[in-house]
């Protein structure tokens, strides 16, 4: 009996999985359809130059409105999340279709996908952050989505301190800009054009952006994140690291080259790094055994490629990047789908284990030749377009072209050596040491990326599809003018088609001799003092060292410690201020003082050195009741009546209790007592932090009085606030806030409580 109710307590649990799973997908499924068939019906409008906007105010006293903007950039990145997030909502619906957790994945897919929505159609600086932040806390989530893995929960987190800190030099660099440019709404920015440049702000707000950028989109020094990030799920890294999350720093500078691009520093530094990146991670790819990290440092290769041709504004480079933008998506995501399908029927992605697949798995292969053909730049795909315009525009830069060229040609290159080992030596080659399933996976895993194929393929063959729908009204934005494009497969012979033909002559090679160049590859590689991962590990070793340091030097456990940590910081940040900014004294405007406050004063100094001096708990709270005593009659003196009778009754209240328990302690051992040395440091603190605060005091009762802030309430107490009594609405509103801050702190006590309750309850279960 008891057998039999655990078995269907467990088919119970299985059925509301798969029912949550189901709902999940269904939910995300069709809002992707649904926003790709909206989003495509705007096509024809967008191409036209119609541009669509939305704005609803937010924080109207700052400026900031929630305004949405759809045109032709923007439009061109939204095709794309939406378009190929249903790809892999699909995909993933079998890939993960016994997972418990499935439902989860499908909700979190859904959330990142409306945040990059939100992030590429953001037309308020602000509001793009925000949408900024919230891809990098969906992608933490996404890329740790297998939590109980290690791997997986240190990569989510490197990935989480990248691009968040790159987040925040983003979110100064755009307040900057806003400031500088005298408003928040992008469209606007870029409508001032170039004025930025001018500006001796210029390098500081170009440096803090492209450091948000370049952390988003894993250009160098900040690359390393985005391979270590493929702990992720395939579908996961399908979606984020080929298609959308990574291309968020790329749009972020096609969306501000007007503004901020046309000068030698952002041209040399968008060339260098893009080109260094470009190259380095083409090596690191033929470096790797595992087909997915292979895939991931091809990514990096290709963002660094668009990174480099962003640094010229010139129309052909602005083409080139869109082109290879859309070329990349449709290969990437195809073949990150394709190692999913690999890894599910063999169980390993490792290179040198494969082989042969193509007799197992007819349909993947011939989906995996599509993509890597693509890849390489073969005709008829769209990949061989990107390629021609890619050499097209590396010639056009007049700045030291064959630099460029050279960087260009070498990464593309190990690109066909990549290619052809992903298809020829897993597919094609020979036996695998592995024993594949006896049959293909289920079509909802192979129609995607047959999709993604496909569309490399008649792209390539019909290029205008693009052209005139979608590339145009993108490149349109970028360079704010109107401009007309046309693509065609065949150029005629020309320099670029000689280029392309040398890239894949060394493809070949490179596919050839990939043992003995993998093995130089390696030694080189190890002979490096200290790498992105080294440095990111070291940084992080120095800070929790340094953590380690402050906290065992302040956290003693001695509250006299504390005390004392406490009061010579503050003396210490008051006397800074106070130096910093002197302060003069118009004695002759203070009044004269009574005697008898004067008496009072001199029996509390007598009462502060009876504590410095005393031995005895006893004598010493009392001399300090003394002092909080006179400090409630020097209120009476100045009329603040309610204030010193609280004053007076928390006084009297604190001696009696503290009195009552110091009976039962022991007088001070002689280890604990801070002695003659001890007791003259704690009085000098004692009088420092007196001295200070006086003087603190005495300026701000000698300074002229500000009345901004009686102006405001008196302003906006009744219109804003809707109360006619100024002190109540101040009341009101501040215990508001604190009262919602206080709720908050218990309302999180009580879930941790809770979790507890329910861990021991569990663990008692268990163990009975």
């Amino acid at each position: 009996m008891m057998m039999s109710a655990e078995v269907t307590t467990s088919h119970d649990r299985h059925s509301t999985r798969a029912r949550s799973a189901n709902f999940a997908f269904f939910t995300t499924f069709m809002i992707a359809v649904g926003m790709t068939l909206t989003f495509a019906t705007m096509v024809p409008a967008v191409a036209s130059g119609r541009i669509l906007e939305f704005s609803v105010a937010w924080i109207p006293q700052l400026d900031v409105a929630l305004s949405l903007r759809l045109d032709g950039l923007s439009l061109m990145f939204c095709l794309l999340i939406s378009s190929i997030g249903v790809l892999v909502v699909l995909y993933s619906y079998s890939y993960f279709s016994k997972h418990p957790d499935h439902a989860r994945l499908q909700w979190l897919l859904l959330a990142f996908m409306l945040s990059m929505l939100g992030l590429v159609t953001a037309d308020n600086v602000i509001v793009l952050f925000v949408f900024w932040e919230l891809t990098t806390i969906t992608s933490f989530m996404l890329v740790g989505f297998d939590h109980e893995n290690r791997k997986a929960r240190i990569s989510a987190l490197q990935a989480l301190l990248i691009t968040g800190g790159g987040g925040l030099a983003l979110l100064i660099g755009l307040i900057l800009l806003g400031n500088l440019s005298g408003s928040y709404t992008l469209s606007s920015i870029i409508a001032n054009g170039t004025s930025v440049t001018s500006d001796v702000m210029y390098p500081l707000i170009l440096t803090l952006v492209l450091i948000g950028a370049f952390t988003k989109s894993a250009q160098f020094p900040f690359h390393f994140w985005l391979p270590n990030a493929m702990a992720a799920p395939s579908p996961v890294s399908a979606y984020l690291h080929s298609a959308t999350m990574v291309k968020a720093g790329i749009y972020l500078l096609m969306r501000l080259q007007p503004s901020l691009g046309g000068t030698d520093l952002w041209f040399y530094t968008l060339t260098s790094v893009g080109a260094i990146t470009a190259v380095w991670a083409s090596l690191m790819a033929l470096k790797q055994s595992d087909m997915k990290l292979m895939l991931a440092w091809t990514t990096v290769m290709a963002l660094g490629t668009l990174t480099l041709f962003l640094g010229s504004d010139l129309r052909i480079t602005a083409l080139a990047a869109v082109t290879f933008l859309l070329v990349h998506a449709f290969y990437k995501c195809a073949l990150f789908l394709v190692i999913g399908n690999v890894d599910k029927r063999t169980g390993t992605r490792e290179i040198d284990k494969l082989g042969g697949l193509v007799r197992r798995m007819p349909i993947t292969s011939c989906i995996a030749l599509a993509a890597a053909l693509s890849m390489a730049g073969f005709p008829p795909f769209l990949g061989f377009i990107g390629k021609e315009l890619k050499y097209e525009g590396a010639l056009a830069i007049a700045d030291e072209p064959w630099i460029i060229v050279v960087a260009a040609v070498s990464a593309n290159a190990m690109m066909v050596g990549v290619a052809l080992t992903l298809v020829l030596r897993v597919f094609f080659g020979g036996v695998s040491s592995v024993e594949p399933a006896s049959r293909d996976v289920s079509p909802l895993m192979w129609i995607g990326p047959l999709l993604l194929a496909i569309a490399g393929l008649l792209t390539g063959i019909f290029p205008e599809l693009l052209a005139k729908s979608i590339i145009t009204p993108a490149i349109n934005e970028i360079l704010t003018t109107r401009t007309e494009i046309k693509l065609s497969l065949w150029h005629g012979i020309n320099v670029p088609l000689v280029l392309s033909i040398i890239t894949v002559t060394l493809g070949c090679v490179i596919f050839w001799k990939l043992a003995q160049l993998r093995s130089l590859i390696h030694r080189s590689v190890n002979h490096l003092l200290i790498d992105g991962d080294g440095s990111y590990h070291w940084m992080l070793n120095v800070i929790q060292g340094t953590a380690n340091l402050i906290t065992k030097s302040l956290q003693t456990g001695s509250l006299s410690h504390y005390l004392t940590v406490v009061f010579t910081t503050i003396v210490l940040v008051l006397a800074v201020a106070l130096i910093a900014q002197p302060v003069s004294f118009d004695f002759d405007a203070l009044t004269a003082i009574d005697p008898l406050v004067g008496v009072v004063v001199a029996v509390m100094i007598l009462a502060s050195l009876v504590v410095g001096i005393s031995t005895s708990r006893l004598l010493s709270i009392c001399a300090l009741g003394i002092v909080g005593s006179g400090v409630a009659v020097l209120f009476l003196f100045f009329g603040a009546i309610d204030v010193a009778i609280t004053q007076l009754m928390v006084e009297t209240l604190f001696v009696v209790l503290i009195a009552t328990v110091l009976t039962r302690l022991p007088r001070f051992p002689g280890k604990q007592h801070p002695g003659k040395a001890g007791s003259l440091r704690d009085a000098s603190i004692a009088i420092a932090a007196g001295l200070v605060v006086a003087v603190v005091t005495i300026a701000v009762a000698l300074s002229p009085l500000d009345l901004g802030v009686t102006e405001f309430f008196e302003m906006n107490s009744l219109e804003k606030a809707y109360g006619r009594n100024i002190v109540n609405v101040i009341l009101v509103d501040f215990r508001a806030l604190d009262t919602m801050g206080e709720v908050a702190v218990v309302a999180t006590a009580a879930m941790a409580v809770i979790a507890l309750l329910k861990v021991r309850s569990h663990s008692q279960e268990q163990r009975s």
